[in-house]
């Protein structure tokens, strides 16, 4: 789906709306030009006017779809059978199910029944970081594990909804894009090229944050709300970071950064003191994500990550990979580079 068509169907359904171009020039500063979407834009779960419970359903059916699809990518990649995988992780918000998506990655990947489970929920846009922390803290629990973490997200079905007409779920309608990734964080790694090696990780909840990003439940489903101090989330949690890096005792070569959008993306090259250029600096794979799949959720920073393997920073650089999520909480691994 392409901005220009998402803006006109925004017109189309809100022909009236006070100060609805300006909406829209302030969701197009998002820098997004194409998402794509599990199904199309006048599907009743998009555009239309289905209720939650098919919403719901609809969600669920294309995130599990796509979170097979990424898993076996990922294994094939790591040149791992799903049998040598010792524990799943996995976060999935966008629609609510009992079982959840690790178990029915087990049944469509054929993965061992006594495959150790991580399931993650309401986590959100940190889900890919989270989950690399939680695929870290098995290993260290479980030397020689091979962990899948895998995230998915149709934020189509949950939050593309006409019944929201303020400027924030404007913005988000143009910004989230639908998508699954996954990744194997491995003790003993079975693939050629590149690795990124976790030395250590980071969480953090920023102080009185729960309604700065929040999702609402109604009939007609799922909502994303913001406060107008969302925005400067991250350099609100800049001293926490900086701490932790500085234990380090070298400074950061590299950053994979969640594509939350620019105001992410500009505050965390400056923050971390990195090359902000858009085309060519620290953050490329970032802005490049944002413009091509919009914000993915929890897979984005994974999709950004993906894109860092095919143009890897130099053997030994120091390097970061940091995801944001709701109210504001942030997970992070930091490593090194080995080529």
């Amino acid at each position: 789906m392409t901005t220009d068509e998402i803006c006109a169907d925004i017109r189309r359904a809100h022909p009236d709306l006070p100060r609805l171009e300006a909406f829209l020039r302030i969701a197009r500063a998002t820098t997004v030009e194409t998402r794509h979407f599990s199904r199309p834009l006048d599907a009743r779960t998009v555009a239309g006017n289905a209720l939650v419970e098919e919403r719901n359903r609809a969600a669920f059916e294309d995130a599990s779809a796509l979170a097979v699809e990424a898993g076996r990518r990922a294994l094939e990649n790591a040149r791992l059978r799903p049998e040598d995988i010792d524990c799943v992780v996995t976060s999935h918000t966008t629609s609510w199910t009992v079982p959840s998506l690790d178990l029915h990655l087990i049944g469509g990947l054929g993965l061992r029944p006594d495959v150790r489970r991580h399931p993650m929920g309401s986590v959100g846009c940190a889900g890919g970081a989270q989950g690399l922390v939680r695929a870290h803290d098995h290993i260290a629990a479980h030397p020689g594990a091979n962990v899948l973490v895998v995230t998915s997200e149709c934020l189509s079905a949950a939050t593309y909804n006409h019944e929201d007409t303020s400027r924030e779920s404007m913005v988000y309608k143009i910004l989230f894009g639908d998508g699954a990734a996954a990744a194997v964080v491995s003790a003993r790694p079975a693939w050629d090229g590149p690795s990124f090696v976790v030395e250590d990780t980071f969480e953090y909840a920023l102080p009185d944050s729960v309604d700065r990003y929040q999702g609402r439940l109604t009939g007609a489903g799922l909502h994303f709300d913001s406060t107008r101090a969302a925005t400067a989330a991250f350099n609100d949690c800049l001293p926490a970071v900086r701490k932790w890096l500085a234990a380090a005792g070298r400074p950061l070569g590299s950053a994979v950064v969640h594509p939350g959008g620019p105001r992410i993306l500009e505050d965390a090259a400056a923050g971390l003191q990195l090359d902000g250029d858009r085309e060519h600096g620290a953050l490329r794979h970032a802005w490049a994500s944002l413009a091509e799949n919009g914000n993915l959720g929890g897979s984005a920073v994974l999709d950004v990550l993906s894109r860092t393997f095919t143009e890897p920073p130099a053997d030994a650089e120091s390097g970061l990979i940091i995801g944001f999520g709701p109210g504001f909480v942030l997970a992070a691994v930091r490593g090194h580079w080995s080529n």
